[in-house]
């Protein structure tokens, strides 16, 4: 822990702004029905209504969001299912007999996506998010449910969650090595890129900072 009490690398910042290299573009638009599908190792294919997180139980938790460029939000209040009771409940009834599951690889609505461990994403304080500051999720933040690992850095914390594969094996990557993500991106162990250490591209990715937030502002629905 840093002397700002927080983990290694990051600076506070007002608000939770909206951002992304990918995001200069609105979001996506909420369909009617969403649902999230799974797909992957499974029995059969499962498309899951979002109403279906009615049925379990609700959890919140208060948690700091960390961007892996450097800045955190702090004290943002999330509302929603633990992702192990969502996962036990639904996805691990439907999984091949016999399958030892080691990532899902998650999908959002924006077309972002990105691998979690099986450790990882049944961690206590991982959620399916769909209240953030006793509000729901707009546009901006993830609507209508978001994945939030607190632990992990925002690339992990899928927006607009529409698809989870569940995989047997870590899938291939198709990042280039210059801006290569750590497959784990914890935030207390500094894991910002899949080569080199987290102190040595602080520095680059700070400097990125301004212009996507700027590109991310133009997307904004808010």
């Amino acid at each position: 822990m840093t002397g700002n009490g927080l983990p290694p690398g990051q600076r506070r910042v007002e608000g939770f702004p909206r951002f992304g290299t990918h995001l200069s573009r609105p979001a996506p638009a909420v369909p009617l029905a969403p649902v999230i599908e799974v797909r992957g190792a499974v029995t059969a294919h499962v498309d899951l209504p979002l109403a279906v997180l009615s049925d379990l139980p609700r959890t919140e938790i208060t948690a700091d969001f960390h961007c892996v460029a450097g800045w955190s939000a702090t004290g943002l209040r999330w509302e929603g299912v633990s992702f192990e009771t969502f996962y036990r409940a639904l996805i691990e009834p439907a999984l091949l007999p016999g399958a030892t599951i080691t990532h899902l690889l998650c999908r959002g609505l924006d077309g972002w996506k990105a691998a979690v461990t099986i450790e990882d994403v049944l961690a206590a304080d991982v959620l399916l998010a769909q209240n953030l500051n006793d509000r729901p999720l707009d546009s901006d933040h993830g609507a209508p449910v978001r994945l939030v690992s607190p632990s992990q850095y925002g690339y992990i914390n899928i927006k607009h969650l529409c698809r989870i594969d569940v995989l047997t094996a870590a899938p291939a990557t198709t990042e280039g090595p210059l801006i290569r993500s750590h497959p784990r991106g914890r935030v207390w162990e500094e894991e910002r890129h899949g080569f080199l250490p987290g102190r040595v591209v602080r520095p680059i990715y700070r400097s990125l900072i301004r212009p996507i937030r700027f590109l991310s502002s133009r997307g904004s629905r808010s």
